[in-house]
């Protein structure tokens, strides 16, 4: 997904202690802190273990401590599946190169590099996902507002009503009971394909958690217990209160808060307006304006109460959300909860719930601590905890009394000079720039969905790359590294993994749909034998045998032992021109669509990943639903999204009729059969 755009042509820089100190004796130092962690980790776990051993049903970690660990790929094999799936990309001549260069790798540094991987993979519970936060996200000094942090919509076609307070009251309030269940572990254990246990590590830093800004690394922060929430209304901020008497704020008392704050007509403090700018910007001038100018006074102890609140609620001006009657509304909205005004979010919180004023809602989430599916489950349960638990009157306002005496919200105190207001400026421009040149479209499939794909007896996901590759080669006329977003959450501490979706059997099916020559029974071959290929890469991926988290470790234990690998050189800094993630659906148990069809999430995206690709994110969601969320940039005359849509539906259309030929093909075959039949019995 989003770590696509990170992922690529990084750097950074190992520096020993002392001048004698071997490199090796770094690696082996940045291994023991892993393991560190990874033994912290054990301990939490073992606690939690004790506790749901006394209790009778399984709970959300139950199954934790009995997950492997992922496992680190032979050398050989990584490098036989790296050729295969750049082959279709490549000329004989520069193949070649590439089988040379891997060659040498694999005879010469790859043995060392891969002893220091598996010493690492004893130490700790995961050989990657430490890495992969601080490397991939965490040490990226560029804007996170776009490159990184994703958004995920609201419902797609309902508004349970239209009192923005009252919906942020319901919302906020379901969010907190979620809080609750997470932290006492009361959840269901998330399981792959409802059977399988996966990995929950992540959803322990969902809430009151913020990304703190640094010179050469950002870390993140997560603290327990939090009891406030800080809102942003035009251009101020307000500190809310979430708990009283011990309980939490009722979803009327949320709303009367939410209220107030609509209601105030005070002026922003100078530099209040667009002090998150900062956050949208680059990381080094907002780590040197944090330590130079919040690092005492009530600019601390404002920053602190943003930093330490449970989330960052914005309640919006503008009204979002589907329109039937406007085909730019979802374009509009997707940018709205990407970027906003670049001043209006605060980008390094864990999430920003955004609230407008017709009553819908959207989320921005940054993309550090967690992956898309961790916030979407619970995205899944407040929304349906909002709709069918919660309710509201019939004048749309939330349901229950409210305690007048509770306190009002407060605003946070600034005292802003003007050389930080430069600064502050100087990253809104550079935030506004980025933030003008995405063209984001989405695009809600209707012909067909998940119901008429599997009467084609194949892969929903399968069929969807394979539209995917064929709209991409008619967009640009060539194939290109794709990538497309797995998860390896069956193994402890497991995030995500890559998979190639253009592989060789892709290409050739995409050519034999563009050569007039081919026939029907040509391209289904083709296109089943390519989706095989695709479920099996996606299995592999899953289960701990992909490619692209083994190189990336490989590549960071050469940094640190300073050894240069123009193979690693080279992988690393291939650029993924059409990036690809699915929005999964976790809980179908929460809602049931067939009796409230009207009840769909419209899923969520995130930015392109290449300035000249294309960033593509989907979600299928019932039996006749599919919702692409396309992303790319206007500087780039190449790139369209809206063009890249039409190619996407005409692809999904195309294969779809290769399917309907062959019926209707069998049809006629069994007719006649039938007919010939009948006429020997005549006889």
């Amino acid at each position: 997904m989003a770590e696509a755009h990170q992922a690529v042509g990084f750097e950074f820089t190992v520096h020993p202690d002392g001048v004698d100190v071997k490199l090796s004796k770094e690696v082996l130092k940045n291994i023991y802190l892993s393991s560190l962690t990874a033994w912290r980790k054990k301990a939490i776990k073992l606690k939690r273990l004790v506790k749901m051993l006394s209790g009778r049903r399984p709970l959300l970690y139950s199954f934790q401590a009995a997950l492997p660990r992922l496992p680190v790929p032979r050398v050989k094999d990584t490098i036989e599946k790296y050729l295969e799936s750049v082959r279709p990309l490549l000329d004989d001549k520069k193949y070649k190169q590439m089988e040379v260069l891997a060659h040498n790798f694999k005879e010469n540094e790859a043995s060392q590099l891969q002893r220091y991987l598996v010493l690492k993979s004893w130490w700790t519970t995961n050989y990657v996902s430490d890495w992969w936060e601080e490397y991939i996200y965490l040490r990226s000094r560029g804007p996170i507002m776009v490159n990184s942090n994703f958004y995920i919509m609201d419902l797609l076609y309902v508004t349970p009503t239209h009192r923005q307070a009252a919906r942020a009251g319901n919302i906020v309030h379901a969010m907190l009971q979620y809080r609750r269940k997470l932290e006492r572990g009361e959840l269901a254990p998330l399981r792959a394909l409802g059977t399988v246990p996966m990995c929950s590590t992540q959803m322990e830093r969902m809430f009151n958690t913020t990304r703190i800004p640094g010179i050469e690394t950002d870390f993140v922060l997560h603290l327990t217990d939090r009891k406030h929430l800080v809102v942003f209304h035009r251009g101020r901020y307000f500190q809310v209160w979430l708990y009283t008497g011990g309980r939490h704020l009722l979803p009327s008392e949320l709303e009367n808060q939410f209220q107030q704050i609509l209601n105030d007509t005070s002026k922003p403090q100078p530099g209040e307006l667009k002090l998150a700018a900062l956050t949208a910007g680059d990381r080094v001038p907002w780590a040197r304006t944090r330590l130079k100018y919040f690092s005492q006074g009530p600019n601390k102890e404002s920053l602190d109460a943003i930093e330490s609140a449970s989330f960052f609620l914005t309640l919006d001006e503008e009204p979002q959300g589907y329109d039937p009657e406007n085909v730019y509304s979802l374009d509009t909205y997707a940018k709205s909860l990407m970027h906003g005004k670049c001043y209006d979010r605060w980008f390094d919180k864990s999430f920003n719930l955004i609230s407008y004023p017709n009553g819908k809602m959207g989320v921005n989430i940054e993309h550090s601590w967690a992956d898309a599916p961790i916030v979407g489950h619970m995205w899944e349960y407040v929304l349906a905890t909002d709709c069918f638990h919660l309710g509201y009157t019939e004048e749309g306002h939330c349901k229950g009394d409210v305690n007048r005496g509770l306190p009002s919200p407060t605003r946070l105190k600034w005292e802003i000079p003007e050389q930080c207001q430069d600064v502050i400026h100087a990253s809104y421009l550079l935030a506004r720039h980025l933030a003008d040149d995405v063209d984001f479209h989405g695009h809600l499939f209707t012909e067909f969905g998940k119901g008429l794909i599997k009467k084609c007896r194949t892969s929903p996901d399968a069929f969807i790359q394979l539209a995917l590759q064929l709209a991409q080669f008619r967009d640009q006329g060539v194939f290109c590294l794709t990538y497309e977003s797995s998860m390896t959450r069956m193994f402890r501490d497991g995030r995500t993994e890559t998979v190639r979706s253009c592989t060789s059997e892709a290409a050739a099916f995409v050519l034999a749909m563009e050569d007039p020559d081919a026939t029907n029974a040509q391209r289904l071959a083709l296109f089943r034998k390519a989706a095989d290929k695709h479920q099996n890469m996606y299995r592999l991926a899953m289960t701990g045998s992909g490619i692209d988290r083994h190189l990336f470790c490989l590549y960071i234990v050469s940094k640190y032992l300073g050894v240069e690998s123009p193979f690693l050189t080279k992988v690393l800094s291939e650029p993924w021109k059409l990036s690809t993630s699915q929005t999964p659906q976790q809980q179908i148990n929460l809602i049931d669509i067939n009796k409230f069809p009207k009840y769909v999430g419209a899923g969520g995206g995130f930015g392109p990943v290449a300035d000249d690709g294309y960033g593509v994110s989907y979600i299928i969601v019932g039996e006749n639903l599919i919702t692409f969320h396309i992303s790319s940039k206007f500087s780039r005359h190449n790139t369209d999204s809206t063009r890249f849509a039409r190619h996407i539906r005409k692809a999904m259309i195309d294969i779809q009729t290769l399917f309907k030929q062959e019926k209707d093909k069998s049809a006629v075959e069994n007719g006649k059969g039938v007919h010939l039949e009948n006429n020997k019995k005549n006889m």
